[in-house]
């Protein structure tokens, strides 16, 4: 089917199949109940706020209480500072769950049942691991008996996880117990359980033989991520390394046990990406079963352009920030400056910064011989020990702030004086508007904002910069906010919140307002941040190694004409591909703004293809080829709902640099963040033949 004889709502999302087919099992458990089937989803994060397995289990809630109702039951460890304020505390009605919880508690346990207030309000089970601390020993005994895997004791997050382990495997075996009784079918119990941190939960299960299905998801080996850590040519020797040697290296031998028994014990293993499928293959000698890629909740606006209204607004508040960093040096236009941003974890060579700094390097200098008359901020965004806000960041809001209100008051002040002139019927002289007062105010507020030093490259004092990577590239590379360069630097070392002095912003309404996110990592088994990215509309730089970037590439004909940028770092060298890098930004540079909306527009529209109701349905087919392998009765739908999509190229033509061929109409920088494109809005399945262009 052509993409031209669609509807023009299929249109709107240049699908060329239906990802809905899970909405067929959207009964809030009703079939679940009436086969007695239970799920059972255990993580370290639930309720605990970690890091991204939180994400993708909080985000997922929504969908799996819809499709599965109260036979979804979360299981995770009991952390009172996330607990009081994200779980709602009550007893489970009369049924097997409050047996096998009444069951442990009657053992000394202690256990937390209710709900976990986000989407879907699910029922969670949360066990306070301290009050089993008195069976560590034994607990470490019986592992080691059944499986062979023994434990250190100085190493407390595995302590941790061999009673959290237990705890949850003897609730499983109280739970099949209970549900066994006086029941005319009998019970199909699915647990699946996240990371190598709830493997023994996994592990204990299928030695102890109880009868039920078992899914196990790694999102990111164990040993991959300590491996990309010491700089490592990591993927081109996968098959080289000596396993157990370098889990050995690394005191991580106990831990990576786990995982690998958690691996080969699941009935059904898999992963979060290709890419991190093979790196499983090699380092847990497992190939998974299937792939369940991550998801989110698409927020969906009635009006098709509200998401580039919101771009704007967020815009306009980094514009303030800026005006205040860089007092003094404020010669470039912003209406011409492009904001681009790197974020996550301080992981400086597995998120790609030393390759983004390099890039930006480059980057300057093109601008520079291809005389630009544009600037590019770029926002470093990364975590790390500080003494506080450096002084020159604080002064320069501080002076920019004095500016805006002394202006404001002169503004007050000759609209008065404006108003009076008027009421006695003369029209106003130009001198009699801004008096003397107002004159010497003006110039105090511009002596104020004169500067020698240069605007800084970084928000805080790191505590020991000389040592710290970002900033060492940053010198390394010259970039220190010179008048001359096109290309600015800011490093920002702490999460934005709508609590900081600076910016007054919220990630996400950051993420709105720049221009391009930029994420050329090396080892990111998934990649959070350019999804985020694009669920808002905002272009992104990925690679062929995360898994984002490889699961984009796989349902996108051409991922660039709809601003999923990906740079190749698995097969060619390390200075190919910030070459490659440095040449996707020019090329974003040169985009005129009507071009950069009409980006915008295309990415968010992928926006579908990463909504947790379209890849839910993976965690469905895990789901029921685990029940399969332990039910072989149960048929398993020949693979429903898990179709391959294929977004092909836009009708229209993709957007080029200013420096080809216009485009029809004519480009123009002045025209707003709303307007489309006429092809653009022909695509969308608008009526063209009256638009009006504000």
């Amino acid at each position: 089917m052509s993409a031209r004889s669609t509807t023009p709502i299929t249109r709107r999302f240049y699908k060329v199949e239906s990802t809905n087919d899970l909405m067929g099992f959207l009964d809030r458990g009703e079939s679940a109940e009436a086969g007695n089937i239970w799920t059972f989803e255990c993580a370290w994060e639930v309720a605990n706020k970690v890091g991204g397995i939180y994400t993708v289990i909080r985000s997922k809630t929504g969908i799996s209480v819809e499709e599965l109702g109260n036979q979804y039951v979360l299981l995770g460890p009991y952390k009172e500072q996330f607990a009081r304020t994200e779980v709602e505390d009550f007893e489970f009605p009369p049924g097997p769950l409050s047996d096998a919880v009444s069951k442990l508690r009657d053992t000394g346990f202690r256990i937390h049942t209710g709900s976990w207030l986000v989407d879907g309000n699910p029922l969670v089970i949360l066990f306070d691991i301290g009050s089993a601390s008195y069976n560590m020993n034994k607990y470490k005994q019986e592992l080691f008996d059944k499986s062979g895997i023994g434990i250190p004791d100085s190493d407390m997050e595995s302590n941790d996880c061999v009673l959290f382990g237990f705890m949850v495997a003897q609730f499983i075996a109280e739970f099949y117990h209970f549900t066994n009784k006086e029941v005319e079918i009998p019970p199909k119990i699915v647990c699946h359980f996240h990371e190598w941190l709830s493997g023994i939960g996994l592990v204990m299960t299928r030695l102890w033989g109880i009868k039920v299905s078992t899914v196990f998801t790694t999102h990111a080996t164990l040993l991959g991520r300590y491996l990309c850590a010491g700089s490592i040519d990591f993927y081109n020797n996968l098959d080289k390394f000596d396993i157990d040697a370098e889990a050995g290296k690394r005191q991580i031998y106990h831990r990576y046990c786990i995982e690998r028994a958690a691996t080969h014990l699941a009935h059904i293993f898999t992963t979060v990406s290709e890419i991190t499928g093979i790196e499983a293959e090699h380092l847990l000698k497992r190939k998974p079963d299937i792939i369940t890629p991550n998801g989110l909740n698409v927020k969906k606006f009635s009006a098709l352009h509200e998401f580039q209204n919101l771009h704007a607004v967020s815009k306009e508040k980094i514009h303030d920030f800026v005006r205040g960093h860089f007092y003094g040096h404020h010669d470039f236009d912003l209406d011409k400056t492009l904001y681009f941003f790197i974020a996550g974890r301080y992981e400086f060579g597995n998120k790609g910064a030393d390759v983004f700094i390099e890039s930006l390097a480059r980057l300057n200098y093109m601008m520079k011989e291809s005389g630009s008359d544009k600037t590019v901020i770029a926002f470093l965004i990364f975590p790390t020990r500080t003494n506080n806000y450096n002084v020159e960041s604080l002064r320069g809001q501080a002076i920019s702030k004095s500016l805006r209100d002394t202006v404001h008051v002169v503004q007050q002040d000759i609209g008065k004086r404006m108003y009076e002139a008027c009421l006695s019927g003369k029209l106003p002289e130009s001198d009699e508007l801004l008096s003397k007062d107002d004159i010497v105010r003006l110039k105090r507020c511009l002596f104020a904002s004169q500067r020698s030093s240069l605007p800084p490259i970084t928000t805080h004092n790191v505590v020991d910069d000389h040592v710290d990577p970002v900033l060492n590239n940053l010198r390394r590379c010259q970039l220190f906010n010179n008048r001359s360069d096109r290309v600015k630097v800011i490093f920002h070392p702490e999460f934005l919140s709508s609590s900081n002095p600076l910016f007054g912003l919220d990630y996400d309404d950051f993420v709105r307002g720049c221009h391009l996110g930029v994420f050329p990592s090396y080892y990111e088994p998934w990649g959070y941040t350019p999804a985020e990215c694009t669920v808002m509309g905002i272009p992104s730089v990925t690679t062929n190694l995360s898994g984002f970037g490889c699961f984009m590439a796989d349902h996108i004909a051409d991922p660039t004409s709809y601003g999923i940028y990906i740079v190749d770092r698995r097969f060619v060298a390390l200075d190919d591909s910030i070459s490659q890098l440095a040449t996707y930004m020019h090329d974003f540079v040169r985009l005129n703004r009507r071009q950069r909306i009409i980006q915008r527009n295309r990415t968010e529209r992928l926006s579908d293809l990463l909504d947790w109701r379209s890849l839910a349905v993976y965690y469905r087919r895990a789901r029921l080829l685990a029940l399969h392998e332990v039910f072989p009765e149960l048929t398993v739908e020949d693979e429903n709902g898990v179709r391959h999509i294929k977004y092909p190229r836009p009708i229209s033509e993709p957007p080029s640099p200013t420096s080809s061929r216009a485009t029809t109409p004519a480009p123009s920088d002045s025209e707003e963040d709303e307007v489309d494109d006429e092809k653009e809005l022909e695509e969308l399945g608008h009526k063209i033949d009256k638009v009006v262009l504000f």
